[in-house]
């Protein structure tokens, strides 16, 4: 495209006055519209330079490829012509390379029309528009590589999306490369995505095995559609020794140690072997392998030995006696994901020998639903997980289903015969969007540090009325019913609902309000529910989230200590 100034002969500039000023060549674009930016005007004396600035004005609307101008003498000065060559009229749009977004996605983003003149200036906006709709939604390295526009009016607009080439993974000497590469999801071939790819370095980082991983990137030679990924890593120790410490306000004081290894050869396996004693003694050890895809199963294996002094039973919310109880159980699971990896299954064997001994401190005409009920008991349990929760965020996002049928066999060599059933929905909802609404609390909570409401409903039941006090659903203590001891409500049937609002204060630090409903007894009576409320402190350490609630229910106030959220 060519800006000059065209004039005929004419006498010396100084004094000589612009008699007009005028327009040709254009057939679409009004006169009035180009000649509202210049600032020759009739009357003036005329000044090439402020001319020459006129026709790069003039250009610069973007709708004429070519501009001149014709200073034509007249008999009392000279007749500014402004002279353009208008870019042709759009006859089409369309679009080549493009896969991730439908041509009738990215032509919501272009706000040139077929029928218009074409303005070089409002396309490269529309251009801008299509490659911050694939930058805004993770695709950075999307980019307009071409467009062409012909004589006759059409448009051809061609996208490079870079796809992912190798992906090359070095610095491991212990963790195996399989287990590094299973985290990034990212295969060879696919539009390169940083969002996605964040996300999984974080998982990749939050695994506890790396002290840090670093990222390149590297297009090869003449291929600027491929990039290669290279993750170096710096491995650390992942064997630990922990103590553990804990309160409750009905078994008092707890601790121990634990051993454990979370890169268990550096295949990833997670060992954990511990103890603790207090009121309630337990001994544990297990092995595990927690990833899990549709091509991968995941699997555990472990025991436990328990002995509990002086425990406190409960029937129907009434303190009857204090017993001592002694327990051991072995289990075994597996799982996998199906194609669609939201949904998922676990089975798990089990194997429980419970005794309870030493009942005193009982009230006049207690009632002892308990002892009769010990023995072995022999299940096998299958979960259905649907998870919708989103796995780009660092915290809790969406909601997640599962359900669980439990049945115990005598023909495994227990005791009973049963079929439990139980499912439940945990739903976590940002409040943000909602809160901004209604007042300014920008600054305030943010996508990375959001207000959350969480909340859990769960609901079970049986096919026999009478089931072994081990097997009955139980309510109450910190991780169901927070307001009353442990055990307080037990039956064959089952309610509970847990809300929380979960404020964060910082990036270690927020309080938490809650509220738990429920009941569990031999039926399903919603009228007869019990309640309690609370609120809690919630601190982000290097051993994981420390956790202390205060709950409120109908009889007794409960404190309660230990880590990690209630759901």
């Amino acid at each position: 495209m060519v800006l000059l100034i065209h004039t005929t002969a004419c006498a010396q500039d100084s004094n000589i006055k612009i008699n007009s000023v005028s327009v040709a060549g254009n057939e679409h674009i009004v006169t009035d519209y180009i000649l509202n930016v210049v600032e020759t005007k009739q009357g003036n004396i005329l000044d090439r330079d402020l001319i020459a600035k006129d026709i790069e004005t003039i250009y610069n609307q973007g709708f004429f490829s070519f501009v001149d101008v014709d200073l034509e003498p007249a008999a009392d000065g000279i007749n500014v012509i402004f002279s353009v060559q208008e870019n042709p009229v759009i006859q089409s749009i369309t679009f080549e390379g493009n896969t991730q977004y439908s041509t009738e996605r990215l032509m919501k983003e272009v706000f040139s029309q077929v029928g218009a003149v074409f303005n070089r200036v409002f396309f490269k906006n529309d251009l801008d528009r299509i490659q911050e709709l694939y930058h805004k939604n993770g695709y950075v390295m999307v980019r307009v590589s071409d467009v062409q526009v012909s004589n006759d009016g059409n448009i051809k607009i061609t996208i490079l999306e870079p796809r992912v080439g190798d992906i090359i993974i070095q610095g491991n000497t212990k963790t195996k490369t399989y287990v590094i590469r299973r985290e990034i999801k990212l295969q060879k071939g696919d539009i390169f995505n940083v969002i996605h790819f964040r996300h999984q370095l974080g998982k990749l980082q939050g695994l506890g095995y790396f002290e840090d991983v670093n990222t390149a990137f590297d297009v090869p030679e003449d291929r600027d559609d491929t990039v290669d990924l290279i993750l170096t890593v710096r491995e650390k120790r992942t064997a630990t020794i922990g103590v553990n410490l804990g309160y409750g306000s009905e078994s008092g004081f707890s601790g121990g140690l634990t051993y454990s290894d979370t890169n268990l050869f550096g295949r990833g396996y997670g060992l954990e072997i511990g103890f603790e004693e207090g009121r309630e003694a337990t001994y544990w050890a297990t092995l595990a392998s927690s990833y899990m895809d549709s091509h991968t199963y995941g699997w555990r294996i472990g025991g436990r030995y328990r002995t509990y002094d002086n425990r406190y039973y409960y029937r129907k919310g009434y303190r009857q006696f204090d017993f001592d109880e002694k327990s051991t159980m072995f289990f075994a699971g597996v799982g996998k994901k199906f194609s669609n990896e939201d949904w998922s299954w676990y089975l798990t064997l089990r194997h429980e020998d419970t005794e309870y001994t030493d009942v005193h401190n009982a009230i006049p005409g207690y009632i002892d639903d308990l002892t009769p009920w010990q023995g072995v008991n022999q299940t096998v349990e299958l979960s259905l997980t649907w998870d919708k929760r989103d796995r780009y965020t660092s915290y809790p996002k969406g909601f997640v289903w599962d359900t669980t049928l439990e049945q115990a066999f005598e023909a495994l060599g227990g005791e009973y015969s049963y079929l439990k059933y139980w499912t439940q929905a945990r739903a976590y909802i940002i409040l943000n969007k909602l809160l901004a609404s209604m007042a300014d609390f920008s600054g305030t909570w943010t996508d990375d540090m959001p207000l959350i409401l969480a909340a859990r409903l769960r609901i079970g039941s049986s096919t026999e009325t009478n089931l072994p006090a081990f097997a009955r659903y139980s309510l109450g203590g910190m991780n169901s019913l927070r307001g009353y001891s442990s055990r307080s409500y037990e039956g064959s049937n089952m309610y509970l609902g847990n809300f929380e609002l979960r404020v964060p204060i910082n990036t270690m630090f927020s309080i938490v309000a809650f509220y738990d409903v429920g009941n569990s007894s031999e039926n399903m009576d919603f009228n007869d529910s019990h309640d309690d409320y609370g609120f809690g402190v919630r601190v982000k350490t290097p051993f994981g989230t420390v956790r202390v609630d205060y709950a409120k229910g109908d009889y007794e106030n409960q404190t309660y200590f230990g880590f990690g959220e209630m759901f």
